[in-house]
């Protein structure tokens, strides 16, 4: 599948979930269907049967699905061999310009929800939000050091798709409510680096191994903070209408994602 192309299908498949993004069409996914003999359908549960709640994270995978397929499709043109050392380093600058981002992203986050001392939900975001803003703390400064391997620098102005990706968040946790900053950050690390991708872009690339730190340490680390991201969104109980802005959030996230990986991916420098 060509950029153009791939471009076309995430629009197509984000706009599909966008459509659906409200709590009920998860009913959709045959794992997340009640039985209707349950008393959530109204009826009693019969001998033996077990029921499954859908809760508010399985929801929003479900509501994610449509646009992997393009996101990988993304990923993969990303990282095809030919040109791969120039698109790397295209790769890091962007990266660096949208992980510095993150932890005041989260603070933010946490500020807004110290305006609301009555939402004990608003408490427990909080919190997470200032754990999580510690365990991302100076990975900027880690992709600085792998430009750096990579006889590089940090790029004079930021990607326009970056500006997006970030700039999106603020607006929501100013104008909306900081719990959709749940969604961005399940894309991001829902998506991270696999464990041999490190070693096969030094190969093929040839550069040193202190280029890829970032990718390595994240590839270690992301799955546990989706794992415990996951796990927070559960706890918060989240009304219809806060997971519905955190699906969102994360379906824009990742229309914005593919749309970045497609640039970064072309030979153009790596700006639409």
């Amino acid at each position: 599948m060509n950029a153009t192309a791939t471009a076309t299908a995430v629009a197509t498949a984000t706009a599909a979930a966008v459509a659906t993004a409200a709590p009920a069409a998860v009913a959709a996914a045959p794992e997340a269907r009640t039985d209707p003999a349950s008393p959530a359908a109204g009826g009693a549960p019969a001998a033996g049967t077990a029921t499954l709640t859908v809760t508010a994270s399985l929801a929003l995978r479900t509501k994610l699905t449509p646009t992997a397929p393009v996101l990988r499709a993304a990923t993969a043109a990303l990282w095809r061999p030919d040109g791969l050392r120039e698109r790397y380093v295209r790769y890091l600058t962007a990266m660096h310009r949208l992980v510095r981002a993150s932890v005041p992203l989260l603070l933010r986050a946490a500020e807004r929800c110290a305006a609301e001392p009555g939402d004990p939900a608003a408490r427990r975001l909080a919190a997470y939000c200032l754990r999580h803003a510690e365990e991302e703390r100076d990975h900027d400064a880690w992709l600085l050091d792998d430009l750096a391997a990579a006889g590089a620098g940090p790029a004079a102005v930021p990607h326009p798709i970056v500006v997006e990706l970030a700039g999106a968040q603020y607006y929501r946790i100013e104008h909306e409510h900081p719990v959709a900053l749940l969604g961005y950050i399940a894309v991001l690390e829902g998506n991270a680096p696999g464990p041999r991708l490190a070693n096969r872009l030094a190969e093929v690339t040839g550069l040193p191994d202190g280029a890829f730190r970032t990718l390595r340490e994240h590839a270690e680390l992301d799955g546990g903070h989706l794992d415990d991201l996951y796990r927070v969104f559960d706890a918060l109980a989240p009304s219809p209408a806060r997971q519905t802005a955190v699906a969102v959030s994360a379906l824009h996230t990742a229309n914005l994602l593919t749309r970045l990986f497609l640039s970064l991916a072309e030979d153009n420098g790596g700006h639409p």
